[in-house]
């Protein structure tokens, strides 16, 4: 596939694409070294695991972007201030050397070494936390940003299943560019046990395409048909609103398949399934819902709209990306490949939880 053409984001998405591809260098090769020494991982605030590869494939994307775009902003995940710390100090020397290892290797097919390092440069350890703190902008609607979210599904990153580097381009509240990185992903469905390591590439306007991560097999999605009908779903139970879905995958015959990470959208856009939920699991008390960030979408609400799909909020309203690094309260979202039956999941939705809210309303004092 020839990333530069002529036609509008070109530049941007053969910058995106050398990002993503370098970042997962970088979680590949951290991958084996987590699994034998899990030290190397921190805890946030949420208790999700935030590993070294985390810190360094966000170093890596937030230097490619700011050398080829210094004036765009940055919407990411991550930022520096626990490598400050001195407690820290053998993790942050992994993460620098991991970061400049990967701004270095002379990737093939496409010609993105002009956007790393040369052979001979080197990066101090200030200047790579300083590229990760690059991320720490609010967001906001009438700005050029970028959303980077490095590994999207840290869990099934821990333990050898999906997960996802994942970046978008947002002009002015709208997502024009998303591409996600998956490098446990099959490339082919039809051969789960085949070649593992998928790109996934969707600009606004131009549809959306899936390469190897070595850059070859370009393919338009969607372009696979899954005998049964799948509602793709998080893995971890305590993140969704499990009896809530259960309740709309049997109103409509559907399946159910949880996995981590954005890689839910690219096994939808690319036609392995046929809906995906993120209904959030319901809160107790005092205890606020969580709000959506908007890394964790913006790049897989492009690819399934470039791929013919259909994502919206749970009550069916448009996803909103200008609101700040979140993205307002919902009760979820639900994308679906196919835009006829998106309607027949909102409503279903909305029946399942009337059931919910009764429930509720009875067992309150």
């Amino acid at each position: 596939m020839s990333i530069v053409s002529s036609d509008a984001f070109s530049v941007e998405k053969h910058v995106a694409v050398a990002a993503v591809r370098r970042a997962c260098l970088v979680t590949c090769t951290v991958f084996n070294q987590l699994v034998r020494d899990r030290t190397d991982t921190l805890s946030k605030e949420d208790e999700s695991p935030v590993t070294v590869g985390d810190y360094a494939a966000q170093a890596v994307i937030n230097t490619i972007l700011k050398k080829a775009f210094p004036k765009d902003h940055i919407v990411g995940e991550e930022g520096a201030d626990a490598l400050r710390e001195e407690s820290n100090t053998r993790l942050k020397e992994r993460v620098v050397a991991l970061a400049t290892n990967a701004l270095k290797e002379d990737l093939i097919n496409g010609g993105e070494s002009q956007w790393g390092l040369g052979a001979q440069d080197e990066l101090s350890s200030a200047a790579m936390l300083n590229a990760i703190d690059e991320g720490n902008d609010t967001g906001g609607s009438n700005k050029r940003m970028w959303t980077v979210d490095p590994i999207d599904g840290t869990k099934g990153f821990l333990r050898g299943g999906q997960y996802a580097v994942c970046l978008s381009l947002i002009v002015n509240s709208r997502v024009e560019l998303g591409v996600i990185g998956c490098p446990n992903l099959p490339t082919d469905p039809a051969h789960p046990g085949g070649e593992k390591g998928c790109v996934f590439i969707a600009v606004r306007g131009q549809g959306a395409h899936q390469i190897t991560l070595s850059g070859n097999g370009a393919v338009k999605l969607p372009y696979f048909h899954s005998e049964k009908s799948y509602v793709l779903q998080s893995e971890e139970a305590k993140h969704t609103n499990v009896p809530l879905i259960r309740r709309v995958s049997e109103e409509l015959h559907l399946s159910e398949w949880g996995m981590d990470s954005q890689a839910k959208y690219c096994c939808l856009a690319r036609g392995e399934g046929a809906v995906y939920l993120r209904m959030p699991a319901p809160t107790t008390g005092d205890k606020k819902p969580y709000e959506e960030r908007i890394w964790d979408h913006a790049p897989g609400s492009i690819l399934v709209e470039e791929a013919g799909g259909k994502i919206t909020n749970s009550e069916g309203a448009p996803l909103q990306f200008g609101l700040g690094r979140g993205m307002g309260e919902n009760r979820g979202f639900v994308a679906t490949i196919d835009e006829g039956l998106h309607g027949r999941v909102v409503s279903a939705i909305k029946r399942a939880q009337l059931v919910e809210d009764a429930t509720e309303a009875k067992s309150t004092p």
